[in-house]
């Protein structure tokens, strides 16, 4: 076998292709009869923007680099290795143990269970399995958007797509998306690896919660049908895990530059008889009130007839003119973002239509469409494995939404709850059981919504967002960790589920601020979320309250001053996660990030906290406990130390501090060495387009050297591809006497600006030089710099 080894069980029709795909990724598939039963990949995508509708071959090799690799056979056993992975194929009884190449030699760091790994010949149940050993001094992140702690070490976990409104932030399971993926880590050899498994099929991830005395300590994966094939991805570290994995199922989409400021959006406009009144309103209360605002969702509200959803249809009572409520959006700088679903109810207007034309999911016996549950009725699911159901998708989308002037796509309640896994979908021609695939339909939606965008207006960058989804979602959507329930308790572990997102490469995300279901939140706490949701890529202020109150930034008069001047702290910092979102597209860098993400060196950033890494420099301590007005942050070590942001007092890393936590502003720490771009404009509701550009410093204390390099575009459009971009390249070198810092601007893209600024610490007081020349600063401690004379 090319690239790897075949290995054939003696008794029945098994084999085993074990395939060496980089220095430090190998794939293990298994197959029955030469056969898989899912021939394509949606999943795995190296390095790629999009793939197929129809999908890859999974034995399509091309986009990996297949290094050469050194086969040993030895007794009952053989060894493949390159230079960095080796896997032990253990013969009698086919179990694998893997080691890594470490500068003590070969280092064990994952075995298979001795007492069978393996379902051969179903003598474990129906479904596959894999068994491995596991061990006390071991750690698990990822499998994406999941409830609880950080480390997943002691839980057990379904991966299945599902609509849990209102869930419990620190137990629910599961949520709405199946990411079969995660890391482990050993406490001891600080080895850490990733599990990712290539399957579509509702499963289990027992991670330590099960103990059987024959077998040891033990997890597995178990998925109730599919084929077992998993690709071993090893780091050395968590952070080198996580970029070569969110390589491997594809690049994250950049977004239009827009997408970055707050979203107004709830249900409770859109569902009133007076829709586009109150959506009308909301824009005269952010101009009256002063919130910058950049876009707003249209809940599905607008489609009702009745007091149900009908996706593309326009109930006209409650908005009786769609394109001038666009225009009067887009005239005050707004974006609309339109909600669809994909399911029609029985009565829906083009229900018979796609039923005669067999676009939805059918039932098992193929007499027409499997019938399910959705939002108090009974509808059926279009299919989108289905050539004609994507082609009316799109042009739905269109027609009833582009056209109109709506922006860009919200893809919701897309979880396929289909419960017998029996049903058909048209699989592009080749049958398939929705078991095998239910969570590819929302892959292939929002990827239908994408298309559908970028045909529209080819000249824009595509923006949508998706509820539910899998690995390779993040090609085409943000997205966010669905309808949590207002509390405290949901302010706190909803930033463990966002970590759990950015360690499984779904980079672009954030949370429902000040929660979508149940009581409103109080004053105290809602400014509290406000102050957590500014700092994630997505900030959207989302409600349905059982009160029918609206979650908005002046509904409460004593906190209208806190929660404006929070969203023109975030319009501040527009360009650092503008930069973020290019690197995550880039270079496959996550945004948000657990501290041990960049200091795994120190062992107690990986205690369970509240706190978050926003790219390499800002430390993020939000306050999830009511009545709280200092903080306690663990400050990684890192010898530049750390500056509190808003009081620039200076720590040392390596130790525990508490600082102030007023309801002003978000507690906020600052990696000493870093270079940290602004939006340097005086924001408004009517200025909210403009901008300026600061880049602030936070020097070494004594010697050390920083870098920065600011990616700047148009915002829009696909010009960066063509090399129509800039960069502006900062560096500080400080000594105890004096920091020289240099700028530079490289590329064709003309800024928007004409000069920049560039603050220091008030308290600063070494000489500070510019390109060579020494600067005095002015009372704000700052300077001036043209950008004429740092063009190259």
């Amino acid at each position: 076998m090319d690239h790897g080894l075949l290995f054939k069980l003696n008794d029945g029709n098994i084999q085993v292709k074990l395939y060496v795909l980089e220095e430090d990724i190998f794939r293990v598939v298994f197959l029955n009869d030469n056969k898989l039963e899912l021939n394509k990949t949606w999943l795995v995508a190296p390095g790629m923007d999009d793939i197929p509708f129809e999908g890859r071959d999974r034995f399509d090799l091309t986009p990996f680099s297949l290094p050469k690799f050194e086969v040993v056979s030895e007794d009952e056993q053989i060894n493949v290795a390159t230079s960095k992975l080796k896997a032990v194929i253990h013969l009698n009884g086919f179990k694998i143990e893997w080691y890594a190449k470490t500068e003590t030699g070969w280092t064990a760091f994952a075995n298979d269970r001795k007492t069978q790994s393996y379902n051969f010949n179903n003598s474990l149940g129906e479904g596959v399995f894999h068994y491995l050993e596991r061990s006390l001094d071991e750690q698990y992140f990822g499998l994406g958007e999941k409830t609880g702690n950080v480390d997943k070490h002691g839980r057990r976990f379904r991966m299945m797509n599902v609509d849990p409104m209102g869930y419990d932030a620190e137990t629910t399971d599961p949520l709405y998306k199946h990411v079969p993926f995660y890391i482990t880590r050993n406490k001891k050899t600080e080895l850490s690896y990733g599990l990712f498994y290539d399957n579509l099929a509702t499963s289990i991830f027992e991670m330590g919660s099960e103990m059987d005395n024959y077998h040891g300590y033990y997890r597995y994966y178990h998925a109730e049908c599919g084929d077992l094939d998993y690709y071993v991805i090893l780091g050395p570290k968590v952070n080198d895990v996580v970029k070569k994995y969110a390589w491997l199922t594809g690049e994250t989409i950049l977004p239009p530059k827009w997408s970055i400021g707050y979203s107004g959006s709830t249900m409770t406009y859109t569902d009133a008889p007076n829709a586009q009144e109150q959506l009308l309103q909301f824009l005269r209360d952010c101009e009256e009130y002063d919130i910058p605002c950049d876009s707003f969702q249209l809940s599905s509200g607008y489609t009702s007839i009745g007091d149900k959803r009908y996706v593309f249809n326009w109930n006209y009572s409650k908005v009786p003119d769609p394109k001038k409520m666009a225009a009067d959006f887009e005239e005050k700088g707004l974006k609309l973002c339109a909600n669809i679903k994909p399911c029609l109810l029985l009565d829906h207007p083009k229900f018979q239509e796609l039923k005669d034309e067999n676009m939805f999911v059918l039932s098992r016996d193929k007499e027409g469409p499997e019938i399910a549950q959705f939002w108090d009725d009974l509808g059926a699911y279009v299919d989108f494995t289905n050539p004609k159901t994507i082609e009316w998708w799109k042009s739905n989308v269109q027609q009833q939404l582009l056209s109109y002037g709506i922006e860009s796509t919200w893809n919701d309640n897309n979880e396929y709850e289909i419960w017998d896994r029996h049903a058909v979908a048209h699989g592009f021609g080749e049958e398939l059981p929705i078991g095998l695939i239910r969570p590819l339909q929302p892959l292939l939606m929002m990827k239908a919504s994408y298309e559908a965008q970028k045909e529209f207006a080819p000249e824009k960058r595509p923006y949508l967002i998706s509820r539910s989804g899998c690995p390779g979602m993040q090609r085409y959507v943000q997205t966010w960790t669905g309808d949590n329930r207002t509390s405290w308790k949901t302010l706190k572990y909803n930033i463990r589920t966002g970590i759990g997102l950015s360690l499984s490469g779904i980079f672009n995300f954030g949370h429902d601020v000040g929660g979508f279901s149940g009581p409103a939140p109080e004053p105290e706490l809602f400014i509290r979320w406000v102050q957590n949701g500014i700092f994630y890529p997505r900030f959207t202020i989302h409600s349905w309250n059982d009160d029918g109150t609206v979650n908005v930034p002046w509904m409460y008069p004593e906190a209208i001053k806190y929660i404006r001047n929070l969203i023109k702290f975030r319009n501040k910092f527009t360009p650092y996660i503008y930069q973020l979102l290019f690197q995550a597209h880039k270079d496959n860098e996550p945004i948000i990030k657990p501290t041990f993400y960049d200091f795994e060196s120190d062992p107690n950033t990986f205690e369970e906290n509240d706190d978050f890494m926003l790219g390499d420099s800002l430390l993020v301590a939000s306050v999830v406990k009511k009545g709280t007005y200092e903080r306690e942050v663990y400050l990684p070590k890192h010898d530049a130390g750390w500056y509190d942001f808003h009081t620039e007092k200076r720590y040392e890393g390596g130790t525990t501090v508490t600082i102030p936590a007023p309801l002003d502003y978000t507690p906020l720490l600052v990696k000493g060495g870093s270079i940290l771009p602004i939006n340097d404009a005086e924001i408004t509701f009517e200025t909210k387009s403009k901008d300026e550009r600061g880049f602030m410093f936070f020097p070494h204390n004594e010697e050390g050297e920083s870098n920065f390099s600011l990616f700047e575009d148009d915002g829009v459009s696909f010009e960066f591809e063509k090399g129509h971009y800039s960069t502006i390249q900062v560096s500080m070198k400080t000594t105890e006497n004096k920091i020289e810092v240099t700028i530079a601007k490289e590329g064709e893209y003309n800024l928007p600006y004409s000069q920049i600024r560039l603050y220091f610490p008030s308290s600063e007081t070494r000489k500070i030089f510019i390109n060579g020349a020494e600067r005095n600063p002015n009372r704000k401690n700052a300077f001036e710099v043209p950008v004429e004379s740092i063009a190259r």
